[in-house]
């Protein structure tokens, strides 16, 4: 059967560490605390970037290309210190200090740029994505609004990527995941991939409520690291019948 999903324009990739360390997890709040400098000011810059686009898109229809691939910066900037941090602690890998994506670096986001934007749509993204609201609000409590919340300022997004995100059920599937890693040094995979599926959720609510795309975030859990966007999800069709055959194989010369 083929499968029902389909490609958001909003990629959210992982792949889960399988070699952890035991208790790093206790000290990674005091190792982020860098991140959490920088990501005051990028969350300033973020919410100022909006604005404009706001306007941009009122006016021609079009979201200005640098400053969108600014914010998606700025969004994956923080998705790796998410992931990295109590968000998702699925690896040892210290977040890097860059906007730009990093191939080698375990956890992934880009948004798919679109062409046009609807004007009238900007101004209620934010109460059509009420729902959502609802939902993430047990998954992921008060953490990785990632800019959805209304009159919410840079300070606060920054602060709350880090702190708040290990919030809701997201913060006590990371708890339990936590604890057995502590014991058994692994990361149980199972809550690795519903946690990577609550995580897909807000970032694609994220971008929808931060006018990056008119797409509707879907009402579902895409478990495991890789989005349905990334590579195909339909099964491999059959090869057709009635092709030629190949070549005979060749004869197996007699023993002597």
């Amino acid at each position: 059967m083929t499968d029902p999903r389909t490609s958001y324009p909003v990629r959210v990739d992982a792949a889960l560490d399988p070699f952890q360390s035991r208790w790093l997890w206790l000290v990674k709040w005091l190792l982020l605390i860098p991140h959490l400098v920088v990501l005051f000011f990028l969350w300033v810059a973020f919410w100022v970037v909006g604005v404009i686009a706001f306007f941009a898109i009122l006016f021609t229809a079009r979201y200005p290309r640098s400053l969108f691939d600014f914010n998606v910066g700025v969004m994956r900037w923080s998705w790796r210190v998410h992931y990295y941090g109590y968000g998702a602690n699925a690896t040892d890998r210290y977040p890097p200090f860059t906007l730009a994506e990093v191939p080698d670096y375990p956890a992934h986001l880009d948004v798919a740029y679109p062409e046009r934007l609807s004007r009238g749509l900007i101004f209620v993204k934010w109460l059509l994505a009420i729902p959502h609201y609802l939902v993430l609000a047990v998954f992921v409590g008060g953490g990785l609004w990632l800019g959805t919340g209304a009159g919410t300022d840079g300070w606060n997004n920054g602060w709350n990527d880090i702190w708040s995100a290990g919030g809701g059920l997201v913060g006590l599937l990371v708890l339990i995941a936590a604890i057995v890693l502590l014991f058994t040094g692994r990361y149980p995979k199972p809550l690795f991939d519903f946690v990577m599926s609550m995580d897909r959720w807000a970032l694609r609510v994220a971008a929808y409520t931060a006018l990056m795309t008119d797409r509707y975030p879907p009402f579902r859990l895409d478990l495991g690291g890789t989005d349905p966007g990334t590579v195909p999800v339909g099964p491999v069709p059959p090869a057709p019948t009635g092709a030629p055959a190949g070549p005979p194989p060749a004869p197996v010369p007699a023993a002597r």
